[in-house]
């Protein structure tokens, strides 16, 4: 069952197309990769499907509800979140306190009743995202591995039905990637989050997703699984240049 369809979306500042006519379903539950060079178009339509940005033309449609014109808090308050590649969490408040804010939205005022409740919520996340442990530290204090799972878990704690995380391993080391993958995969499991996921780090990136839509100039290229798409002479020779998939074969 198809949670989110983007049908020939269009995005051009002046003479550029940054977003190209693309279009791409997501399933109830999967774990689905957009990925490209630098300047592709990917933030730019994660702007578009959430709201930040309006569209030129096509259409996007989440539960079988077209959302082109919506704000990003109405797309919010229905269910489809986002993340941003540079974290903003509330400072000068501990890890709960943000967890919190998430919260106050109108729609989760509607899924929780009480502060007892919103008290246990919190907590849930908290240990979903592996930030049990510095929930009352103040957020200026915590590495940015940590500011990362943070951004995702704020997500999280609107309890949505599908989270795009835009470049969520960005600026981490190999040991700061792995928590991250783990609450990812945890939240697409447990708690049956369907995810879209923009990232540049390839390997950890194939490694968590089930399919990958690969765009270049604003266009989608190449459309499948990881491993069809690292075999995809298209999406070598946007990574590697003119003749790249034949350095690979060589």
């Amino acid at each position: 069952m198809s949670i989110l369809s983007v049908k020939n979306l269009l995005k051009q500042f002046g003479g550029l197309k940054a977003v190209n006519e693309v279009s791409f379903e997501v399933q109830k539950g999967e774990r689905v990769g957009i990925l490209g060079p630098n300047g592709a178009g990917k933030t730019t339509m994660f702007n578009l499907i959430t709201g930040f940005r309006k569209a030129d033309a096509g259409e996007v449609m989440f539960e079988d509800k077209n959302i082109i014109g919506l704000s990003p808090e109405k797309i919010a308050n229905m269910g489809l979140v986002r993340t941003f590649q540079i974290v903003k969490p509330f400072k000068e408040l501990t890890v709960y306190d943000n967890l919190k804010i998430a919260t106050l939205s109108a729609k989760m005022k509607k899924e929780i009743r009480n502060e007892e409740q919103r008290r246990i919520w919190i907590e849930k996340i908290a240990e979903m995202s592996e930030l049990s442990d510095v929930l009352e530290v103040n957020v200026e204090l915590l590495p940015h591995g940590f500011l990362k799972k943070l951004e995702v878990a704020k997500a999280l704690s609107m309890n949505p039905k599908l989270i795009l995380l835009d470049e969520p391993f960005a600026g981490l080391t190999h040991q700061e990637i792995e928590p991250i993958s783990r609450v990812i995969s945890r939240a697409n499991e447990v708690n049956e989050t369907t995810i879209v996921l923009i990232e540049h780090r390839l390997k950890e990136f194939m490694k968590l997703v089930e399919r990958v839509v690969a765009i270049d100039y604003g266009e989608k290229i190449a459309e499948g699984t990881p491993n069809e798409i690292i075999n995809n002479p298209k999406v070598i020779e946007s990574y590697l240049g003119k003749g790249g998939a034949d350095l690979v074969d060589s």
